[in-house]
């Protein structure tokens, strides 16, 4: 017999993955940090590449991270959120919007952070990631048999 989660068992999941979005949001993950890190990696799995494309490379690896953070995001706040009826539309809204406020807060965050830069884009590139995490809820759920 398994019991449904409390509200703690619920959201510790959302806090814990905030709070390692927040350290990816330190100087320790700046662009500065990452490309040395990254680019000779970049380099070997693809041996062609000049430095201008491992750079672009870089680039979009770290706005694909951004995306991937907020729709693990937006899906730990919507399992948070979920009840017996399951998925529900308020529910997707709501998710999206806390992870985007999330967003803003983290971008706030950078700001003040020496080697960050606050960036509008990349608000809008998470609130892509929580919504097409919403997206593929809503897929699932109407795939499910009632």
């Amino acid at each position: 017999m398994s019991a449904e989660p409390g509200a703690v068992g619920r959201w510790a999941p959302v806090c814990a993955w905030a709070v390692v979005i927040f350290v990816a949001s330190t100087s320790w993950f700046a662009g500065s940090r990452t490309e040395p890190a990254l680019l000779p990696f970049l380099a070997w799995l693809l041996p062609g590449a000049g430095r201008h494309t491992l750079e672009v490379v870089h680039a979009a690896l770290r706005k694909l991270g951004h995306f991937t953070e907020y729709m693990v995001l937006g899906l730990l706040i919507a399992r948070a959120l979920r009840d017996a009826r399951g998925w529900q539309l308020r529910h997707a809204v709501l998710a999206v919007v806390l992870a985007t406020t999330y967003a803003v807060t983290d971008e706030l965050h950078q700001h003040f952070v020496p080697g960050r830069t606050a960036a509008a884009g990349d608000v809008a590139i998470d609130a892509l990631g929580a919504l097409t995490g919403q997206i593929g809820l809503a897929v699932g759920a109407m795939r499910r048999p009632r």
